[in-house]
């Protein structure tokens, strides 16, 4: 799976947000800046964020963006279909946009994508805003730590 530019750009905003939770609101340009995201393509995020009602506005020299729902309320999941539609890492193993494989009989390695598929969902599905937000960034001596990646490719 691999997250949309989108997707990113709208997950920076809502923990940001979330970090700015009963303080009230923050301005686009503010937003933007913070999260290092163009104003004009964060403009068009906001809209699919309110039409979604994860996020409320209010106008003026005061006004700007504040979480419409509790962060206990919106998952990874929520936001990453919205944006990306699916989780599958492949067609065939997808439940929403699912595209027939002729393979699909006698192929074995789609039990491991389906097994991905589902991981990843229950993953993603039970990861709230808040939870999140409470996450340390990865270090790079995590990403990068040879005991963990198991192969090439990673």
């Amino acid at each position: 799976m691999r997250l949309s530019r989108k997707t990113d750009y709208a997950l920076r905003v809502l923990l940001a947000l979330v970090d700015r939770w009963g303080q009230g609101p923050i301005s686009m340009n503010e937003l933007a800046k913070q999260n290092d995201v163009p104003k004009k393509f964060l403009e068009h995020i906001m809209l699919d964020l309110k039409s979604q009602g994860w996020v409320e506005s209010s106008p003026g020299r005061m006004g700007g963006y504040v979480l419409a729902l509790p962060p206990e309320r919106i998952t990874l999941g929520q936001v990453v279909r919205h944006f990306d539609g699916i989780l599958a890492p492949v067609g065939c193993v997808s439940i929403s946009n699912n595209e027939p494989c002729t393979q699909a009989p006698t192929c074995r390695f789609r039990r491991v994508l389906l097994d991905i598929r589902n991981v990843t969902a229950s993953y993603m599905d039970n990861a709230t805003l808040a939870q999140v937000s409470r996450n340390a960034p990865v270090d790079d001596r995590e990403l990068f730590s040879l005991e963990l990646v198991g192969g090439d490719g990673i």
